[in-house]
């Protein structure tokens, strides 16, 4: 396994960020950490068995350092989203779906995916996503316009946000939230 799993971690204006990739597809990425260090413990056990590879996910490095940056960019990558169940997996690839600057509630991702009654399920998948930024989960809010969860903390969330609307993101609620 370890000649199939390739890791490479780098930094960005907002920190260092680690990614993890099979030749399937891209399987995880952390978002900005303080340190290389820390970007690489986040990828988690499977880093342990991967060799480093900057050339394979260059064009990837590029893309999230331009993120980072506050410019649109998209991430129409394969994944490898071993062990998801199939229920995460419709999930994330809704939430793949919203859009650069927008967001989304809960309760739209359950209907997106034909649960209407699932969005605290939708919540749970969300808060196990392998793939911030990549599967925009940051995205995800309340159907009030509140922030809700995140797996990076509420402040990360609302950085992000900030950073896709061009600082016009407010504390309070969302921009082109449906």
């Amino acid at each position: 396994m370890t000649g199939q799993l390739k890791y490479v971690t780098f930094d960005t204006r907002m920190g260092w960020v680690g990614i993890l990739g099979s030749t399937r597809g891209v399987m995880r990425a952390t978002l900005p950490q303080t340190s290389a260090e820390e970007a690489r413990r986040l990828l988690g056990e499977p880093a342990d068995h991967a060799g480093p590879s900057r050339c394979l996910f260059e064009n990837m490095i590029a893309r999230l350092r331009s993120y980072f940056q506050a410019e649109r960019v998209d991430f129409p990558d394969e994944l490898d989203l071993v062990g998801a169940t199939s229920f995460q997996i419709k999930v994330w690839g809704a939430t793949r779906l919203i859009p650069y600057d927008n967001t989304r509630s809960y309760r739209w991702l359950a209907a997106q995916i034909a649960r209407p009654g699932a969005a605290r399920a939708v919540g749970m998948a969300l808060a196990r996503n392998p793939l911030p930024i990549i599967i925009p989960c940051h995205r995800v809010v309340n159907s009030d316009g509140r922030l809700g969860g995140f797996s990076g903390g509420l402040e990360m969330k609302r950085q992000l946000l900030h950073l896709e609307s061009g600082g016009s993101y407010n504390r309070g609620g969302s921009l082109r939230h449906s």
